[in-house]
């Protein structure tokens, strides 16, 4: 089946996955299209009937009441055009909303492998920082700082473009 999965910033996925794929594996697959490196935060899905779906073993025995597992419950639990959220990090709230496309793919036919994972296959938009920084060492309050002057002058010429231009 076919999920997108759209972030609340505009930026979006298509996912190919299987009905026997995990929740837990499609969170992380979510998370390695989102370029996500601090996956220390808990997750949650939920269903448009409002059940959770996450790890119980993250949440200590304080996982919110009816919240089912999400490393052993299945993708198969959705239906063609159902809705259904993703929260990364429960205190950022990276909020997403998902779609589940009525089509069935068959993975061999349309990208020659057939993935033992949930794949990204199509997607949109920009990669935020998962802690919104827009560049090394952005503290929050101070200024973006300048692009060099020289454009790629200042890299060295492992490429034809890069480093000092030859003048002739």
């Amino acid at each position: 089946m076919l999920v997108t999965f759209c972030s609340l910033t505009w930026d979006g996925w298509v996912f190919a996955v299987a009905r026997t794929h995990s929740f837990g594996q499609f969170a992380e697959a979510i998370d390695q299209a989102f370029a996500r490196w601090d996956l220390s935060h808990l997750h949650m899905f939920t269903l448009a009937d409002g059940i959770g779906v996450s790890p119980l073993e993250w949440w200590e025995g304080e996982a919110p009441e009816g919240t089912i597992d999400g490393r052993t419950t299945t993708l198969g639990r959705l239906r063609g055009g159902e809705q259904f959220a993703y929260v990364f990090d429960m205190g950022d709230q990276w909020a997403h909303l998902c779609t589940v496309d009525s089509r069935r793919v068959d993975p061999q036919e349309e990208f020659g492998v057939t993935p033992d994972r949930p794949m990204p296959f199509g997607g949109w938009g920009n990669l935020p920082d998962q802690y919104g920084r827009r560049w090394d060492g952005d503290d929050g309050e101070s200024p973006a700082p300048r692009r060099p002057a020289g454009g790629l002058s200042d890299l060295p010429p492992i490429l034809p473009w890069w480093g000092e231009r030859q003048r002739r």
